[in-house]
């Protein structure tokens, strides 16, 4: 069987028009499954001996010449093929290592649910590699937390001065976004982990192969249960790329934080030259180029989403050629994601904190204002009209142009008479901070705790 020769052509008096060819061939994209399509093959044919299709030095000779495709290929030798589709490719290169035996080898089995294991065999692993790009990030944004585990900055909202907050309560919120992700993508991982193979084109095999031997084989969970859905299933590519979306809408509003804190209007950090880049007009220029790509690429991978979305939306039940659209979606998607990760935690590693500049950032704008009224309302005073009487005080701050807590006592006793001594010490930084000792809360025990359940929740 010559590389380039169809796996279908028995009925056809013509030769494929080459326009169409063209158009129809994969090749280009889907050689990116062969050692997954190997391994499923591999599978397969011991299925195959185990229910008599196939004597055992059969069964021996196809597996090894499956493992020679395995070692031989390099990506130089792949693109040199003219093969369809890497289905046609193993078994024209498996023909050419063992004769006419390797024709048996696609006994019972059609390239529906075969390409659908392989997807599911790649994905599976990529999915497991993501999670631990994932952790990784999370571990630097510890890392980051625990290099200034007490210094302050603002809160925003709205992208105001809202409330004083800890760093490493900045960074926990980053990791708990994270934190979801991983659950989301072990989820994928999990519905993503059922194997196809056996389904045949829809109908199911006709041979005594047992499915569930070869998913054990294979390391998968389970075969899938009904052969029309597993051939025409890819709502893991789907839920994959929704996973991705959000893991990339985590890292984009990430990536956000740290530009605007790297600009010279905030400053409260500086990114190493190592993860910046320059101007090739302005030479004083230091661009976070890395985070901004990050945040662009998001819309990448969201386009990913709603293209698989939108392939599958109409299909009839069963295989249809449509499908072949899915692995460039998800093949960038893994790129994508994985890159973005990557990045991501590399310039968390290279990112430093102006304590001195964030500090002075919290302690201006009468930040301490939501605290001033919980003070108020501790000594009696309804919070509706503890807001309004702070939000006079906050006025007359501005319009004086000192700090709240720097107002002259009886400046605040002329709006509040309810207003003593202590207010001095319930508006400084230390308290302020130490009031948020709720669970979640930005108080320095708090932030520690949560800061050593992070750490203890992330693998070793």
């Amino acid at each position: 069987m010559p590389q380039g020769a169809t796996l279908w052509g028995g009925r056809f008096e013509e030769a494929p028009d080459p326009t169409f060819s063209q158009f129809n061939q994969s090749w280009g994209v889907d050689r990116r499954l062969l050692h997954a399509d190997v391994l499923g093959s591999m599978a397969h044919c011991r299925g195959l001996a185990g229910a008599g299709v196939l004597s055992a030095v059969e069964a021996a000779t196809i597996l090894d010449g499956l493992r020679q495709i395995q070692e031989a290929a390099t990506p130089e030798g792949l693109a040199a093929s003219a093969a369809e589709d890497v289905h046609a490719y193993i078994e024209a290169t498996l023909h050419g290592l063992i004769g006419d035996l390797a024709f048996k080898l696609h006994t019972g089995r059609s390239r529906n649910d075969q390409v659908a294991t392989a997807l599911r065999l790649w994905l599976r692993e990529e999915v497991a590699g993501v999670i631990a790009l994932v952790r990784r990030v999370q571990a630097a944004l510890l890392d980051l937390a625990e290099r200034h585990p007490d210094a302050v900055l603002p809160g925003y909202t709205h992208l105001q001065r809202a409330q004083p907050i800890l760093w490493a309560h900045w960074c926990l919120a980053h990791f708990e976004a994270l934190s979801r992700d991983v659950a989301r993508l072990e989820e994928v991982y999990g519905r993503t982990n059922v194997m196809p193979l056996g389904a045949a084109a829809l109908a199911g095999t006709g041979f005594p192969i047992d499915r569930e031997a070869v998913a054990r084989d294979l390391g998968f969970a389970a075969p899938c249960r009904n052969s029309l859905d597993a051939v025409g299933d890819r709502d893991f590519c789907v839920e994959f790329a929704s996973a991705a979306s959000l893991v990339m809408v985590h890292l984009s509003r990430l990536a956000e934080d740290l530009v605007i804190f790297a600009s010279r209007e905030f400053g409260f950090i500086s990114l190493a030259d190592a993860v910046a880049a320059g101007s090739s007009l302005m030479p004083q220029k230091k661009n976070p180029d890395a985070l901004e790509l990050v945040r662009g690429k998001a819309g990448r991978v969201f386009g990913h989403l709603t293209a698989l979305l939108t392939m599958l939306k109409g299909l009839p039940m069963a295989y249809n050629k449509d499908l072949q659209e899915d692995k460039q979606a998800v093949f960038d998607t893994v790129d994508t994601l994985r890159g973005s990760l990557a990045v991501t935690a590399t310039v968390l590693d290279h990112t430093r904190l102006r304590e001195d500049v964030a500090a002075q950032a919290a302690g201006r704008g009468a930040l301490n204002a939501t605290e001033l009224a919980d003070h108020l309302v501790r000594q009696g005073v309804p919070f509706r009209q503890a807001h309004a009487l702070v939000g006079k005080l906050v006025l007359q701050a501005e319009q004086l142009d000192v700090e709240l807590h720097d107002m002259p006592l009886e400046a605040l006793q002329a709006v509040c008479p309810a207003i003593d001594e202590e207010v001095r010490a319930a508006l400084s930084m230390a308290r302020t901070l130490a009031s948020k000792g709720q669970l979640g809360g930005t108080a320095p025990r708090r932030v520690q705790e949560a800061l050593r359940q992070a750490r203890a929740a992330l693998p070793a």
